[in-house]
């Protein structure tokens, strides 16, 4: 390890074997993981054997938990950043210590592996060659409807996240926008009950009408 330095970890975001050696090796050497959850965390810490101290590092306590961060990281320490799932950094506050870290001349390494994103664009079956990323769209109408607009016009793959409880709402909000056009829905990728629907927006908005909604929706349109 590199003294000072932060990693930025990828970690399964399902399966607990897709996770690289590289990463491990990073978790068992570094000072200490800043886990968004370490509850979560520790799943996959004692899957692996890794004895790692661990501090968590959430939406909530980002801005005093940074400050710490980077006192120990400007001490010499080496910290291991990491997520509930996947690249941390990505819809969730990974960004603000990397931030930090960039402002303060701290080192920042990617130690890269799984993208729920990815994953899920890559067997969608819809255009990789231009794509955008808009993670959670806003939970007013209006604004969410504005939103969809832009992205039509872009013309290129949008790749959204959400919950469970919303997904109806938004589905509307697209067959409106985007009329009733083929769109991808993924859910609990890597894991037991792994499903990817494929299907016009009505249909997707039928489905959900006999069968509830479960897990966070990755949508590609």
């Amino acid at each position: 390890m590199m003294p000072g330095t932060l990693y930025i970890v990828s970690t399964p975001i399902g399966n607990l074997k897709d996770i690289t050696l590289r990463a491990i090796e990073t978790l068992k050497t570094v000072d200490l993981i800043a886990a968004e959850d370490t509850r979560h965390t520790k799943i996959l810490l004692d899957r692996y054997g890794i004895t790692t101290a661990t501090t968590s590092y959430f939406e909530y306590n980002k801005v005093k938990k940074g400050d710490y961060l980077l006192k120990l990281l400007k001490e010499g320490r080496s910290i291991a950043l990491v997520s509930d799932a996947g690249t941390p950094g990505i819809s969730d506050p990974g960004y603000k210590i990397i931030r930090l870290c960039v402002d303060n001349h701290i080192p920042v390494m990617s130690i890269p592996g799984p993208s729920a994103l990815l994953a899920a664009l890559a067997v969608s079956g819809k255009p990789t060659d231009r794509f955008s990323f808009e993670g959670f769209l806003s939970n007013k109408p209006i604004r969410r409807k504005n939103q969809l607009k832009k992205l039509k016009e872009e013309g290129r793959t949008a790749i959204l996240y959400e919950s469970p409880h919303r997904i109806s709402k938004l589905l509307g909000d697209i067959l409106e926008v985007y009329g009733d056009i083929e769109i991808v829905l993924a859910r609990e990728l890597t894991k037991k009950f792994e499903e990817i629907r494929r299907g016009s927006v009505s249909s997707q908005i039928g489905h959900f009408k006999y069968s509830k909604p479960l897990g966070e929706f990755i949508v590609i349109i």
